[in-house]
C-alpha cells in the first residue's frame, strides 16, 4: 500500500518514503526539511561574489527570472512562478541563489515581498 506525503500530499511509492518528526514525507519535501532554502546567508554570498556570476554562468530559469524582474520593476513569488511556470518552491531556490549573487533582492510592498533587480532603486 502507497504512502502519502504528509507535506505536499502526492503518493510515495513503498520503501521510498522517509520519516522526520513523526512525519511521512516524501524525497522532495524531505530534503526540504533537512536543507531549506535561506536567502539571508553571508557564507553562501562570499561564495557567489568570489566565483563567476555573469550571465553565462546562469541557468536558463535564473535568466528567464532575471528578464521578468527587468520587464516588470518587481514582483510577488505567486506571479514570478506563474509566470516561469514552476513551483514556488522552485522559485524561492532560484531566487535565493540569485539573493546570494546579489543580482535580486525584495523589498515590502502593500504588505507583501516584491522580488526585485539588486540595483532597483525607489
Amino acid at each position: 500500500m502507497n504512502k502519502i506525503c504528509d507535506q505536499c500530499g502526492i503518493t510515495i511509492e513503498i520503501g521510498e518514503e522517509q520519516q522526520s518528526n513523526s512525519r511521512t514525507l516524501c524525497e522532495d519535501c524531505y530534503m526540504d526539511v533537512l536543507s531549506p532554502t535561506r536567502t539571508c546567508d553571508p557564507w553562501a554570498v562570499h561564495h557567489a561574489k568570489s566565483c563567476s556570476t555573469d550571465q553565462a554562468s546562469l541557468t536558463a530559469t535564473q535568466n528567464d527570472l532575471l528578464s521578468i524582474l527587468t520587464e516588470t520593476g518587481g514582483i510577488n513569488l505567486a506571479g514570478l512562478a506563474d509566470r516561469l511556470q514552476i513551483t514556488e518552491k522552485e522559485t524561492e531556490r532560484n531566487l535565493a541563489a540569485l539573493r546570494h549573487m546579489e543580482k535580486i533582492k525584495a523589498r515590502p510592498e502593500n504588505g507583501e515581498k516584491i522580488y526585485c533587480l539588486w540595483s532597483y532603486k525607489r
